[in-house]
This record gives C-alpha cells, sequence and structure tokens, in this order.
C-alpha cells in the first residue's frame, strides 16, 4: 500500500475511531460510485466498514428535486462496525434538495460540506426553499460545521485543458470531492487511481481527467484555509490477518453459489430473469464462466425457474434469484419442485410492497411469501442472511440443505444486504463444510426394479440423473405415487406423501445448529429476536444497552423454517420477547402460531433499515415496564 501524497504539516491531525458519512446530490452526481469507490479505498486501507445505498426507484428523478436525492451511507472505523451509523458525522451535499432530504439525520455539530453551486437560487426552488433563503447564508445551519466549497468551479479550473466537453468535465466534480474526502481522512488516493486506469485504459483522456480531478480535490484540502480550524481526521487500520476484499451481499450470493457447487463436484447452473434488487447476482455468475457456471437470462421469471428445476433434474446445482414480484410468478414452479424434489435454491432479494412497491428500498417483505406462497402443502427450507459477508455462508447452506435433503430452500436477503457491503476475509475451501451429493448408481436388467421415492431415514429420495441406466421413471407435477414414482390420485396415497413431504422439510432441525446467544445474558429480562439484515442495528444497540446494565440478551435466526430444536427452550428463558422486523410482523405470527406465546412486536416500514437509535430506544422502554 503506498502512503497518501504529500501534504504540508500545518493542518493538526486528529485520530478517530469511527466516523459515519453521507454523499448526497442529484441522481446524476455520480454518489453511488463517489461512495463506492471510497469504501473501497477504506477496505483495502484495512479500516472495517458498513455501507447503505439508498437512491431514488425512478430511472432520472427530477434533477434538484428531493425526490431526485441519491445518497450513499458508510460508517468505517479501527473498530468493528455493523451499521452504516443511525446518524452522520459528515455530509457532502451536492445541492439544496440533498442538504434538506439528509439534515435530520446529522449529529448536531457535524460536518457539512457543500456544492456552493447546487444552492443557487434554480436548485433552492426546487428544493422547497422559500424565495430568497438560502441554508448556507442564512445562519439556519448554525448548530452544524459548514464547509462551501466550489465544487464545479475548482473541477473546471483544474481539467480546462484535458481534452474533455464541458459536459464530460462537469461529470468529474464528484472525483473532486472524493479526492477531498481523502485528504480530509488521510486516505491514499492511488487505490481509485488504478480502478479508472483499469478501467479506462492509461493513456484514456476520461481517466486522466478524472485523476486531475482527485488531485485538484486533495490539494484543495491542503492548500486552502477552509478546513484550517477543523484539521484532519485519521483512523487508524484494524489489526486484520489474512486477504481481504470489499463484497456486496449480492456479490457474496453469487460466490456462495459458486462455491457450493465446487465443494459439492456439481456444475452451476442459475436461470434468473433481472430484476432490482437482485440483478447482480446474475451479472456476477455470468463473469464466472472460468468455473463451469452458466447462466441463463431467460425472457420471464416463470422462464428462468423451470430451466433451473430442469437444470437440476439434469445433476446440476441449480439457482434461481428474483425479488417480490418476481417470487409471485415463480410460485407454481416452486411447487413443482416440491413435486419432484428436486434440489434447488432460490434467491429471493427482497424488496418493498406489495406489487412493484418500492424497487430499490429495503424490507423483510417476503417471509410469509417464502412460508406459505404456494398452493396445496408445499413447505420449502428457509434460511436467511443478515449481512453482505453472511450472504456467501447463508447461500451456501441453503445450497448444501437443497442438495443432501433434495429439496427446493429460499435464501433470504434484501436490497439492503444486497447492495451494501463490508470487508470480507476471504474463505478457503477447507473452512467449508462437505456437500454431500446422493446420486443413484446405474443398475443392471436383473436388479430389483428403480423406487424413484424410495426414502432413507430422513425421508429424502436419491437424485436420479437421466439417462443414466436402469433410472427410468416418471417425472412432472401429478401427485406421485409412494416409492414408485407413478402417477397416483389414490386418496390415501396424498395424504401419505403430503406427510412425508412436511415431515423430510422438519427433520432437517436434525442437522443444522441450535439457536445461540449473539450477544448478551442468559436468562435475562428481555431477548431480542432478530432475522435477516436487522442484525447490525440490533448488535449495536444491544450492545449499548449492556453498557447501560440491562439485562437483555440478543439472538439472530438464520433458520427459518424449520426453527432451531432449541428456540422455544431459548426464548422461555426470557421474561419478554422483542421482534424487530422491517415488514408488519410476520416472524411475530410464525413464532405465536409455532410456541404458543405472544413476542412484542416492533415493525418498521418506511423502506428503510432499523438503526441502533430505534432499537435501543424500544429496548429500554420494555426493560423499564418490567
Amino acid at each position: 500500500m503506498s502512503e497518501p501524497i504529500s501534504s504540508t504539516s500545518k493542518f493538526t491531525v486528529t485520530p478517530k475511531t469511527s466516523v459515519s458519512v453521507l454523499f448526497a446530490g442529484d441522481s446524476g452526481d455520480g454518489m453511488q460510485l463517489t461512495g463506492t469507490q471510497f469504501a473501497n479505498t477504506v477496505a483495502v486501507y484495512g479500516a472495517d466498514l458498513n455501507t447503505f445505498p439508498n437512491f431514488p426507484s425512478e430511472i432520472r428523478a427530477p434533477a434538484g428535486t428531493i425526490a431526485g436525492v441519491s445518497g450513499f451511507q458508510l460508517q468505517f472505523g479501527s473498530k468493528p462496525v455493523y451499521t452504516p451509523g443511525a446518524r452522520f458525522d459528515v455530509m457532502i451535499a451536492m445541492n439544496a434538495a440533498a442538504l434538506k432530504a439528509n439534515l435530520k439525520d446529522l449529529h448536531r455539530g457535524g460536518i457539512i460540506i457543500a456544492c456552493t453551486e447546487g444552492f443557487d437560487e434554480k436548485n433552492l426552488r426546487l428544493a422547497g426553499y422559500l424565495e430568497g433563503a438560502n441554508p448556507l447564508e442564512d445562519g439556519t445551519l448554525s448548530n452544524y460545521i459548514v464547509f462551501p466549497v466550489p465544487v464545479l468551479l475548482m473541477t473546471r479550473e483544474a481539467l480546462k485543458v484535458c481534452g474533455l466537453s464541458s459536459k464530460e468535465v462537469d461529470r468529474c466534480k464528484n472525483m473532486f470531492i472524493l479526492g477531498l474526502l481523502y485528504w480530509l481522512y488521510s486516505l491514499p488516493i492511488d487505490i481509485t487511481v488504478d480502478m479508472l486506469h483499469s478501467k479506462f485504459g492509461k493513456d484514456s483522456t476520461i481517466a486522466e481527467a478524472n485523476i486531475k480531478a482527485i488531485k485538484a480535490g486533495y490539494f484543495f484540502g491542503d492548500e486552502t484555509e477552509l478546513f484550517a480550524n477543523l484539521g484532519r481526521f485519521d483512523i487508524s487500520p484494524s489489526k486484520q490477518h489474512g486477504t481481504y476484499r470489499r463484497v456486496t451481499g449480492n456479490e457474496a450470493c453469487a460466490i456462495g453459489l459458486t462455491a457450493a457447487a465446487k465443494k459439492a463436484g456439481l456444475e452451476l447452473f442459475l436461470g434468473s430473469y433481472p430484476i432490482t434488487p437482485a440483478t447482480e447476482i446474475l451479472q456476477t455468475l455470468a463473469k464466472f464462466k472460468k468455473f463451469g457456471v452458466k447462466t441463463f437470462q431467460a425472457e420471464d421469471e416463470i422462464a428462468g425457474v423451470v430451466t433451473s428445476i430442469g437444470a437440476a433434474y439434469g445433476g446440476a446445482l441449480a439457482a434461481t434469484n428474483t425479488s417480490g414480484p418476481g417470487l409471485a410468478l415463480k410460485t407454481e414452479a416452486l411447487g413443482l419442485a416440491v413435486m419432484l424434489e428436486l434440489p434447488l435454491v432460490v434467491i429471493n432479494v427482497q424488496r418493498g410492497g406489495p406489487s412493484t412497491g418500492l424497487p430499490t428500498k429495503p424490507e423483510q417483505s417476503d417471509l410469509m411469501m417464502a412460508m406459505y406462497g404456494r398452493h396445496g402443502d408445499a413447505p420449502m427450507p428457509i434460511v436467511a442472511a443478515y449481512s453482505p459477508v453472511d450472504c456467501f455462508y447463508t447461500t451456501y447452506e441453503a445450497a448444501r440443505i437443497a442438495i443432501e435433503h433434495m429439496t427446493p430452500v429460499m435464501c433470504l436477503t434484501d436490497g439492503y444486504l444486497a447492495l451494501s457491503s463490508e470487508p470480507w476475509k476471504v474463505e478457503t475451501g477447507e473452512n467449508l463444510s462437505d456437500i454431500n451429493p446422493r446420486f443413484s448408481p446405474e443398475r443392471n436388467p436383473d436388479d430389483p426394479p428403480f423406487l424413484p421415492y424410495k426414502r432413507d431415514e430422513r425421508h429424502v429420495r436419491p437424485w436420479a440423473i437421466p439417462g443414466t441406466r436402469g433410472l427410468e421413471h416418471r417425472i412432472g407435477g401429478l401427485e406421485k405415487q409412494h416409492e414408485t414414482g407413478h402417477v397416483s390420485t389414490d386418496p390415501d396415497n396424498h395424504e401419505l406423501m403430503t406427510r412425508l413431504r412436511a415431515e423430510k422439510i422438519e427433520k432437517i432441525a436434525d442437522s443444522i445448529p441450535l439457536q445461540t446467544i449473539d450477544n448478551g445474558i442468559e436468562n435475562g429480562d428481555l431477548l431480542i429476536l432478530g432475522w435477516g439484515s436487522s442484525y447490525g442495528a440490533i448488535k449495536t444497540a444491544v450492545e449499548q444497552a449492556l453498557e447501560k446494565g440491562l439485562s437483555v440478551a440478543h439472538a439472530h435466526l438464520r433458520y427459518l423454517n424449520p426453527f432451531p430444536k432449541n428456540l422455544g427452550k431459548l426464548m422461555s428463558s426470557y421474561k419478554k420477547v422483542l421482534i424487530p422486523e422491517n415488514n408488519y410482523g410476520q416472524l411475530v405470527h410464525l413464532i405465536r402460531d409455532k410456541y404458543l406465546f405472544e413476542p412484542v412486536s416492533y415493525t418498521k416500514v418506511k423502506g428503510l433499515p432499523f438503526n441502533e437509535m430505534e432499537i435501543l430506544e424500544k429496548i429500554t422502554a420494555i426493560t423499564k415496564e418490567l
């Protein structure tokens, strides 16, 4: 790692353990790219981080309006970081709308770096400020540290001889901001420079212009007197050993599927149809052809899943990915996969609903659909990831369950996990559990007839690959006769097969870990039971509650069907159980139905993830009543 480019010693450097930064601007200002590059640098630098991209659902919302604001928030530090921050310490406001939309979440005394060109009369009007009012000048920001920076002017000055059009020059303003932030937090610029050379080529005019803009922002911070009283900051890298990379949840899902296929000795096939926010899984796997991965972009959601079922029938590790509206379209085919009892991984990246809902906003909206969203009694195992990195391990586990128990498996993530990122210590195959497919061997003519639905003690049938000698058998969605697999409408047989399929799913509980406490006090006053992306907020809130001396604990569910065998006993060790969910209380219903007691439901349905302040406030209120 090269050191940051040289700077003068006139600025004091203040060490910090963590900081939360928000890049906010119009959808055309490149805030997602800027935030991603800053996160890449932080990850390579060695700090822990957690990110939250938050952008409009519209392809191009009206420029300069609140609806058009795109934000990228991240928290990084020298200690473990589990959330992007309930509040942020620094806000980059590229225009008036970005400031107005996000000011409420900036810490009192926080830093605002404002692009002055985004606060002209037109932008102020579009953002809804009163005529003649400018927050940079009228004293309304007196509780914050404000730095007005003529970003566009400085970018144009730096690139006045670069060979680009004026429009292309103006697009480089986000790189000026990036360079300024690198200076402010004593970070190197070479990681972004290398990225630009790789993306555009070392002789590219566009690459060189962006690099000039980054350096201009860096040296602006170093040479201006604007930051003289503030100085610079330094966050020491965390003490990590091994090879790390930054990974999003979607990327981790794709890598997890690939690793599972390699571990099982199978080819991987993904049948998919693009849908926000799950498409990146298809895009990532499409780059893995060198690992034998096959991807198919189908004409619709139904074709995506049925091609995957065909691949599973042919002996591949088959997967499909989607989000809520796409999952609705796949339901009949998933019933077919249940009837055929074939291994299939379904990755559902949940988003706000119902219908088209909030395409770019996270929500834990599909637990009930995953549990019950098929006609007939068609149970499926359900697992849920809790962090971007955990998307790798949860997807891998979903593949293991699918292959070893011959069943489709629902793997739940959401838009927050899918698009956010954190550092990942790259896994080695030796540390991953074995995955053991159970294929039926070929049979000789004098062997007894093949019984495709003859089950082992776990009620799992064998995997019969078409074309294998002696394994001819019927397939299809009609009810199967016990053991033979012939079509059967016999009432007693249908009841038997329905019960066997359900019992097979329940028996998976014998092969999954018992539920443990993530942190906190055993046999205490309050257990916070979470699932999915609420993990970071709950964990941080519980840590803060424990520091206050509260009798609380946190348990987080990965396995949602079946539940871990000891979950009921674990919950009974506490006076109250609190379940925070980004939905209207779906896990609460499942817990109530299974264990016949009433947990405390805490819901949030705003298209935004929980933050630790919200959880801590709820914990404090409940414990006061106990």
